[in-house]
């Protein structure tokens, strides 16, 4: 769409194209005129030329007036325009010839025809693409909420893993840990067999330790009990910097963008901590307008690349649940990441 500045210079350069080729051509036809009359006059041939001036200024003026008409009817305005240049051109020729039978009606029936055709499809076309439009909202509609109930079901999936996790196989190898730590107490006079239970003992101790991330990892429990502020703080403790968590949320957002968000965070934390180690993190959460906000920001030396693996998988990740990432990390003066993610 052009500037109203540069719309009205180039309709200015249009009307001084017309009004030179009009002055021209009127002064052409003027000079043959003259010549023929200083040469005895007879038949007026300076008719053809005057013809012959006449169609290429009238096709001048048809684009001249076609533009003075929005865009959406200028291809119509022009269309007619030629059309009556045509059938007038087709009229003066047959009256300027040898008469007879009016031959021109039979063209200018068919050029007035596509011209009707021409007016047919141009009301219509709106309401086509209307109808196209509509088809194709509803098709990205439908492919959002199968895309968000794909996500809901692998999140709850998910949820229900880290439960049996916990209160299945991690309570197992707890009531195994406690048994090997009776077995040990009992085998004072066998050292040998003794070791051997104490071994087993500290190895179902990791696994234990190992399960219990893995399951904070799939569902974090202190996210579903408490929030995901609190669930913020949580991650916090496990990093080398300090970590302020500073929230203004009014109420909590659905799971599957809570634990999308949470995945945010730890991720986020994660880069921090390898990137800028030790450096101070402020994470700030607020909600308004529909939407989640998130902001994570760092001291550290900054610099960072917004196409490297880590900030990739963020975007795919907040891509998914239709976010908005931006990211700022000027050299020198450590790293922000806001996100935004819709909640209704």
């Amino acid at each position: 769409m052009m500037p109203a500045e540069v719309r009205q210079a180039w309709r200015a350069d249009q009307d001084s194209v017309l009004a030179a080729h009009t002055a021209v051509s009127a002064g052409l036809g003027f000079l043959v005129t003259l010549i023929w009359g200083l040469t005895g006059a007879g038949t007026f041939w300076p008719a053809w030329v005057w013809f012959g001036l006449a169609i290429p200024l009238a096709v001048n003026f048809s684009w001249w007036y076609s533009r003075q008409f929005e865009e959406r009817r200028r291809w119509l305005a022009l269309h007619l325009a030629l059309t009556g240049v045509a059938s007038l051109a087709l009229c003066l020729i047959w009256a300027m010839g040898s008469g007879g039978s009016f031959w021109p009606g039979i063209p200018i029936v068919c050029l007035l025809g596509l011209v009707a055709v021409h007016l047919l499809l141009s009301e219509n076309w709106g309401r086509l693409r209307t109808g196209q439009e509509k088809v194709l909202t509803e098709r990205v509609d439908e492919l959002t909420r199968s895309r968000l109930g794909t996500l809901e079901a692998q999140a709850a999936q998910l949820r229900q893993v880290e439960r049996d996790l916990h209160d299945g196989a991690q309570s197992r190898l707890v009531a195994l840990s406690m048994h090997l730590a009776r077995a040990e107490a009992m085998l004072d006079d066998q050292p040998e067999a003794k070791k051997l239970v104490s071994e087993a003992k500290a190895e179902a101790g990791e696994a234990i330790v190992e399960l219990r991330d893995l399951a904070r990892g799939i569902a974090p429990p202190v996210l579903a009990d408490r929030g995901l502020a609190e669930a913020a703080k949580s991650l916090g403790t496990r990093n080398s910097g300090g970590v302020t968590v500073e929230s203004s949320l009014t109420r909590r957002p659905p799971p599957i963008v809570e634990t999308g968000a949470y995945f945010v965070i730890a991720e986020s934390l994660t880069n921090a901590n390898k990137h800028a180690p030790g450096a101070p993190v402020t994470v700030t959460l607020g909600d308004g307008d529909g939407q989640l906000n998130l902001v994570i920001r760092d001291e550290g030396p900054g610099g960072a690349d917004p196409k490297g693996n880590g900030l990739t998988g963020l975007r795919h990740r907040i891509e998914a649940l239709d976010g908005r990432i931006g990211i700022n990390s000027p050299k020198g003066e450590g790293t922000t990441i806001r996100v935004d993610l819709p909640c209704e």
